[in-house]
């Protein structure tokens, strides 16, 4: 066996056995709808149905055993150690320190509240950069506003836009990692790098679609804020704002309580769950060893080049229909626009059928799929002309069977 396929061997993933995690998957149906309604596993749906029977429950005290052993406190409830263990979780999730992480119930919620608090960081003339037509709204800002712009033809974030629009007044970025439906991935460390090299801004990366992928380390990324909505990995609707440091909350003359709004006890206690259930992906079987922040990165190493190879069939198989039509990807505005980046996630139409119709027939060959969201981005991109289109994306228990079932039912329209 060469090396190349050695390695390609090790990082087979074992989708029967990850298939087996989900008991949703028994129903017969074939789900390609991971950006709209993921898949929870087992033993998250435990997890927190545990963590509400248990959260109004006084905690067991434990007897001190020794002299350096935490006070007993009497009346403490369970729920507090829910909380404290979703933090936990999150920041092994994203290779950062518990006391960084800030919980909220999602994150419009988190970002409208870190930018009503950002005035330490804005002097006057101040500027910050955030991303036209796919950005999650950061409310009221009071300073001086720079767009980046998206490519119309490919949908992705060009890096290099950033030379310009970052200079010393810039306090502020703020980006998605990837595109939810399009599955465009954006530059993250060359512009987290520009942004670093150019200003004293902080950057602001929402990593909710990759780290569904990929693994997520705050310091591989170069990001200073990471912003994460768990829902959207098929865990509990919780979201949270990782920041790099602790000394952060200083600069900007807060706690970290003052950023954080209150979430179910019941939904947190489904957070350590998702994170183990990530953990265990690459190996079903539990073999694999280390910290849960080890073995979360192994395995999310194998899934990811399990997803990537799914990903590189997809858009394959998909770009040989040639009534098909993939956003982003075919047509004159989108030549040169890569797939080997992009996650396993697209959106397509085919030309002179409706995309409810598309929609319809693939529900009925049990495929469960979505009619592509309208935004600002994709009416842009001329969806609305082409009369929309039906978005699909795959999830680590999807198989190259699924695929090519997908195309089939498509090339039957065309």
């Amino acid at each position: 066996m060469s090396v190349k396929s050695q390695q390609e061997g090790e990082l087979d993933v074992d989708v029967a056995s990850v298939r087996g995690l989900y008991a949703g998957l028994s129903d017969g149906w074939t789900y390609l709808n991971a950006h709209d309604t993921p898949q929870i596993a087992e033993q998250v749906s435990a997890g927190v149905a545990r963590a509400f029977r248990m959260s109004p429950a006084v905690a067991a005290i434990d007897a001190p055993s020794g002299s350096h052993s935490a006070p007993v406190v009497a009346g403490h409830l369970e729920r507090a150690d829910f909380i404290t263990t979703a933090r936990l979780a999150i920041a092994d999730l994203t290779g950062a320190h518990q006391s960084a992480v800030v919980l909220g119930p999602s994150l419009p919620v988190l970002y409208s509240t870190l930018a009503s608090n950002l005035g330490p960081l804005l002097r006057r003339n101040s500027a910050v950069v955030l991303q036209r037509l796919d950005s999650a709204s950061l409310g009221d800002i009071d300073a001086t506003i720079h767009w980046a712009q998206p490519d119309l033809g490919t949908g992705e974030l060009p890096g290099f836009q950033f030379n310009e629009l970052v200079d010393g007044t810039t306090r502020f970025v703020s980006f998605t990692a990837a595109h939810t439906t399009l599955g465009a991935v954006a530059p993250v460390e060359k512009i987290t790098d520009i942004v670093r090299n150019t200003s004293r801004a902080w950057s602001l990366v929402d990593v909710s679609a990759l780290a569904t992928y990929r693994s997520i380390d705050i310091d591989e990324l170069g990001a200073d804020i990471v912003g994460i909505d768990l829902a959207q990995l098929g865990g509990p609707e919780i979201s949270a704002l990782v920041f790099r440091d602790t000394s952060m909350f200083k600069r900007l003359n807060i706690q970290r309580e003052d950023l954080e709004s209150r979430v179910s006890a019941g939904l947190a206690g489904g957070v350590g769950p998702l994170v183990d259930h990530l953990a265990r992906l690459g190996d079903p079987d539990d073999e694999l060893r280390g910290s849960r922040r080890t073995r979360l990165r192994n395995s999310m190493a194998k899934v990811s080049a399990h997803m990537r190879q799914l990903s590189d069939e997809l858009y394959s198989l998909m770009g040989t229909l040639p009534a098909v039509h993939i956003l982003g990807v075919t047509g004159e505005a989108a030549v040169g626009a890569r797939t080997d980046n992009r996650i396993p996630r697209l959106s397509f139409a085919v030309k002179n059928v409706p995309a409810e119709t598309v929609h319809q027939r693939l529900f009925g060959n049990g495929l469960v799929t979505t009619l592509t969201p309208r935004s600002e981005l994709l009416t842009e991109m001329g969806v609305d002309d082409i009369g929309g289109a039906v978005t699909v994306s795959l999830s680590p228990f999807n198989t190259a069977q699924d695929i090519e079932h997908l195309v089939r039912v498509v090339a039957s329209l065309a």
